[in-house]
C-alpha cells in the first residue's frame, strides 16, 4: 500500500511524534495508518493516537433539552464554510432541526426529513431549498440521537464544534450541575469509552500486545521471561482505563473534586443529598470523520500561470 507526504503529515498529528519517524512507520507497514500507529507506540515513540488529522468539514454540533418535556437532542448538520457555520441563519437552521428532533422523535434522517418544519407547513425535505438559498450553501443534516428517559443534560462546546448529551439517572436532587461538568469533561478529553467494563475484549487484547510488544523493544526488558512481561502488561491495564475511559479518567475540574469522574459524581450527589449515576452519553465533534478535499493554492496558480506559457 502506497503513502503520501499527507498521510505522513495525518500520522504526525495524530501521535505527535516526528516527520521521519512517521515516514518510517508508514513504511514498515506498507502504509496502514492504524499499524503505523501501534508500530510508533512498540517502539516507544508515540502515546494512543489522537483522532485529530481526520476530521474535516465545516458547521454546527448542537445539543439542547425541551424544558417541557425533558428529553435532550444532540444534532450535527453540515456546510461548505467556517464562514456559513457562524451565520445567524445557519445557527437558527441547526436549532429548528435539533426542535424537530424534540418534538417528533424521528427514527432517522430520512424520517426526520418527512416531519414539519417549525413554524411551516410544509416538511424539513420541503423547506431545504429554501434554506440552501436564503442560506447559500449546501446543507446536510448528518446524524442526531434523543434521549427521552432519566435526566439529560446538553452541553454546545465553542460554538457548535462540539455537541455534548449527557443522560444521568438522579434521585432526590438536581443533577444539571453534574450533568454540565460531566459533558465538559467529555469534551475536553474525549473518551473512547464511558466504562472500563464496556471496553471490547479485543481491544484490551490488542492493548496488551501493544505493551509487550513496546517491553520486547526496550533492551532492558527484553530478557524477561514471557510470563513476568505479559503480568507486567496486565498491570497497566489500569492506565489503559484511566486514559480512555470516562468514569476512570481524572475529573479536568480539579477545583471541585480531585479523583475520577466516577468519584466526581458520586461525591457531588452526596453533597446535593441525593444519588447520581452515569447513564450514557453522546458527543459528536463537527465534521468528525468526514474528509474534506485540501486545496493546494500555490500548485493550482502555478499551474494555471503555465497554462499560459
Amino acid at each position: 500500500m502506497a503513502f503520501t507526504a499527507q498521510d505522513v503529515k495525518t500520522l504526525r498529528e495524530m501521535t505527535n511524534v516526528g516527520m521521519m519517524d512517521c515516514k518510517k512507520a508508514l513504511q514498515a507497514t506498507d502504509g496502514d495508518m492504524d499499524k503505523a500507529v501501534d508500530w510508533l507506540r512498540e517502539k516507544g515513540l508515540a502515546k494512543a493516537a489522537k483522532k485529530a488529522g481526520r476530521v474535516a468539514a465545516e458547521g454546527m454540533a448542537y445539543a439542547e433539552v425541551c424544558s417541557e418535556c425533558g428529553a435532550g437532542a444532540v444534532v450535527e448538520v453540515n456546510c461548505e464554510t467556517d464562514f456559513c457555520a457562524k451565520s445567524t441563519l445557519f445557527v437558527e437552521f441547526v436549532k429548528d432541526i435539533c426542535k424537530v428532533v424534540l418534538k417528533d422523535n424521528p427514527a432517522d434522517v430520512e424520517a426526520l426529513m418527512n416531519c414539519t418544519y417549525p413554524g411551516k407547513e410544509l416538511t424539513v425535505a420541503e423547506t431545504m431549498p429554501e434554506k440552501v438559498m436564503s442560506i447559500g450553501e449546501n446543507l446536510q443534516i448528518r446524524r442526531f440521537v434523543r434521549f427521552a428517559e432519566n435526566k439529560s443534560v446538553a452541553y454546545v462546546h465553542a460554538g457548535g464544534t462540539h455537541g455534548v448529551l449527557v443522560n444521568l439517572a438522579a434521585e432526590g436532587c438536581d443533577a444539571t450541575e453534574i450533568g454540565k461538568n460531566v459533558a465538559m469533561q467529555i469534551a475536553a478529553m474525549n473518551p473512547k469509552y464511558w466504562d472500563k467494563s464496556k471496553v471490547p475484549q479485543a481491544d484490551i487484547d490488542h492493548e496488551l500486545e501493544v505493551q509487550v510488544a513496546l517491553m520486547n523493544n526496550d533492551p532492558k526488558m527484553a530478557a524477561k521471561p514471557d510470563a513476568i512481561k505479559k503480568k507486567i502488561a496486565e498491570g497497566k491495564i489500569n492506565a489503559f482505563y484511566k486514559e480512555n475511559c470516562l468514569l476512570q479518567q481524572d475529573f479536568v475540574r480539579s477545583d471541585l473534586f480531585s479523583g475520577s469522574v466516577e468519584g466526581y459524581i458520586a461525591d457531588a450527589a452526596k453533597k446535593l443529598g441525593g444519588k447520581v449515576a452515569f447513564v450514557d452519553a453522546v458527543h459528536f465533534i463537527k465534521g468528525e470523520g468526514i474528509e474534506k478535499k485540501e486545496e493546494d493554492f500555490a500548485a493550482e496558480v502555478a499551474a494555471q500561470m503555465n497554462m499560459g506559457k
